[in-house]
């Protein structure tokens, strides 16, 4: 089965569905939406820089090394977009939607070169809007992401417009959680259209994530090089937020105004922030709230890095209001984190309050430094949780069980 993937090749989602798609021995021709690195598991057909890409502040990097120049210049370029981050993202909504018919040509194009047996979209803005183009002939599928509709759908009528159109072409639904798929129900998807609830990254190779975190436990504390770098305190509780700055949707106000709280309590907690490193936000919180020695900002890391990081870490905080099911939070429950997440529907399915997670309101910061307080005290709790989490992970989103169920889902389009 020949699959031409519309996505941002940048992503560890991306890397992720490709990897699993090279389970089924497919061949994958890759459209990305942002300059990447030629992918793994796939050939790079194309790359459309749709929505302004270069501005987008998305939540990943080009991979590779820079040098001191242009990691400046990339500090004083992130500076800037996170200053105007708000008046950006509202200005892509508006005008993306207006420049995407050049764009599809080259989709259509593309696809009467390659002629696939089936066209997907990992996830409606933008492209998902880009590869509604796809030749009615051919199946096309898309992919939902936690706040496609809940949020980005309502930013601009030309939004909504188009998140109805490319709903109402879809020949097939992926989504990571039941809620987005009643949702589209409502947003022009067809009666009747086969839909599957699958996690957003194609699933979590559990091995490969057990044999990353034995590895660093392994070195002797003098080789842990990386650790050392990260300046990371090997006696004090930590608490990660891995979800970096999504205007509208995760409230890290919330998390930081928490953090002064938290440490009345347990003085010595230590929070770890991944991808906030050089964001003027981020920065302002820690000298307003005068938390700089609790609080390590980091740039973006690799995904191994990240799985070391929950692997150490006793509680994971993602306080979002739209959201799906983030693979940071599978990924942090496969390692052994307690989570603190907004209280919405799609976390509702996988948490029960007070026993494997707590579900707070993401704009309260007294809730959710108590729940912080207690998951980082209840001893009891948090071995229970831990046991709960990793056997529901493993039975709802380990790769080979997800990649027979996209197997089954995608045989239906042959």
């Amino acid at each position: 089965m020949h699959i031409l993937l519309v996505a941002d090749g940048r992503s560890a989602i991306t890397a992720g569905w490709l990897r699993m798609l090279s389970r089924l021995e497919c061949r994958v021709s890759l459209v990305s939406t942002f300059p990447c690195d030629p992918p793994e598991f796939a050939e790079l057909a194309a790359v459309l820089p749709v929505g302004f890409s270069s501005l987008a502040g998305g939540q990943v990097r080009l991979s590779g090394t820079r040098t001191e120049k242009g990691q400046a210049g990339t500090g004083i370029k992130r500076r800037v977009i996170g200053a105007f981050r708000p008046a950006l993202l509202s200005a892509r909504a508006w005008l993306t939607p207006l420049t995407l018919g050049n764009y599809q040509k080259r989709v259509i194009q593309i696809v009467k070169d390659l002629q696939p047996d089936i066209v997907h979209a990992l996830r409606i803005p933008f492209e998902g809007m880009l590869a509604a183009a796809t030749p009615t002939d051919i199946p096309f599928i898309v992919s939902i992401w936690g706040n496609d509709l809940t949020l980005h759908a309502r930013t601009s009528p030309f939004m909504t417009s188009r998140t109805k159109q490319t709903l109402k072409h879809a020949n097939g639904l992926l989504a990571d959680a039941n809620r987005d798929v009643r949702l589209a129900k409502d947003w022009g998807l067809k009666a009747g259209t086969p839909s599957l609830v699958v996690p957003g990254n194609g699933g979590l190779d559990l091995e490969r994530i057990q044999e990353v975190i034995k590895k660093k436990n392994s070195l002797r504390h003098s080789e842990r090089s990386e650790e050392s770098r990260l300046d990371l305190p090997s006696d004090r509780p930590l608490v990660i937020n891995p979800r970096g700055f999504r205007p509208g949707s995760v409230h890290q106000d919330t998390f930081f105004k928490s953090i002064p709280q938290v440490l009345e309590k347990i003085p010595d907690a230590f929070f770890i922030c991944t991808a906030m490193q050089g964001q003027p936000e981020a920065e302002k919180w820690v000298k307003k709230l005068a938390i700089k020695d609790h609080v390590l900002l980091l740039p973006y890391l690799p995904q191994e890095h990240l799985w070391q990081l929950y692997a150490r870490a006793k509680v994971y905080v993602s306080l979002s209001s739209h959201d799906g099911t983030p693979n940071t939070f599978l990924e942090a429950l496969a390692c052994g984190c307690f989570p603190v997440v907004g209280d919405i529907e799609s976390l509702q399915e996988w948490l029960t309050d007070g026993v494997n997670g707590f579900l707070v309101d993401p704009k309260d910061h007294s809730q959710a430094a108590v729940s912080i307080i207690r998951a980082l005290s209840d001893e009891t709790m948090h071995l229970s949780a831990t046991k709960k989490n990793k056997k529901m992970i493993r039975q709802r989103a380990e790769v080979n069980s997800i990649s027979r169920q996209v197997e089954s889902f995608l045989s239906r389009f042959q």
